[in-house]
């Protein structure tokens, strides 16, 4: 088993939530032993940062850099960290591949309700909210590099943008077993909330007919088995929702699956 190193982002969009104790829970499960891992978790400088999710962000990636010996395993409360998590795998420059029930390919202009955790992919490839980019001075990713799977629910104009763009789009978790993944350092990003709310309650944003929780462990185990992971981070569920308990057994279950490689 690799040398992993967990790493803790206990906030939401750039915001500490007393109520939202998902990442403790991760820690408190001796989930860190189970992958014979050290466990750290980030401090932010909010007073250097006007923008709380750059914060975050800048200190993800110093986290990371920290630890630059070691295959980091991120567990954050939203999505918007996989900034920093591209920031401190820069020199590696991976592919993503990145699971999700919604495409995350939002900008301000198309977005109909303005959510930020909508946004983080568009952000990554270029498009809209640079100034977040900015804040931590990454450079986009080629679309070329990137790669979704499900993204079942997609606002329409947001679907129309992803669809245009160079990015590789699998429906399903079959199509891309079949398709295959990139020979190169790999980043993967895996919101929960790709698997189906039955067995993965306690979301934010539910959607309904993903795939089981076996179907996204066994692809986790195929991407893993690439031999090629830079980096993993999970964007967890709400522990303020009915069912956190089930999502956290489900979470564990899906981290658990490093232990294949």
């Amino acid at each position: 088993m690799p040398d992993y190193v967990c790493i803790g982002v206990p906030y939401y969009l750039g915001e500490s939530q007393p109520d939202r104790r998902e990442v403790d829970a991760l820690r408190r499960s001796g989930i860190a032993g189970e992958l014979q891992a050290e466990w750290v978790d980030i401090q932010p400088d909010f007073d250097a940062d006007k923008d709380p999710v750059v914060a975050v962000n800048r200190a993800l990636a110093a986290a990371l850099k920290d630890n630059c010996d070691k295959l980091p395993v991120v567990f954050a409360n939203d999505c918007t960290s996989c900034l920093g998590m591209v920031k401190g795998l820069e020199r590696q420059a991976p592919a993503i591949l990145w699971y999700d029930s919604h495409g995350d390919f939002n900008t301000p202009e198309t977005s109909p309700s303005g959510f930020l955790g909508g946004m983080p992919l568009a952000a990554l490839v270029g498009r809209g909210n640079q100034h977040l980019m900015r804040g931590i001075d990454l450079s986009p990713v080629a679309e070329s590099k990137v790669i979704v799977t499900d993204v079942r629910n997609l606002d329409p104009e947001e679907g129309t943008m992803l669809r245009g763009s160079g990015v590789a789009i699998h429906k399903t978790l079959d199509s891309l077993r079949q398709s295959g993944l990139p020979d190169q350092p790999l980043y993967i990003h895996f919101d929960t909330d790709i698997v189906d709310c039955a067995e993965m309650p306690a979301m934010s944003y539910p959607e309904p007919n993903g795939p089981s929780l076996d179907e996204c462990i066994q692809s986790l185990e195929f991407a893993l088995s690439q031999g090629n992971l830079a980096g993993i981070l999970f964007s967890l569920w709400n522990q303020t929702l009915d069912g956190g308990d089930q999502a956290l057994a489900a979470t564990r279950k899906l981290i658990l699956a490093l232990r294949s490689v």
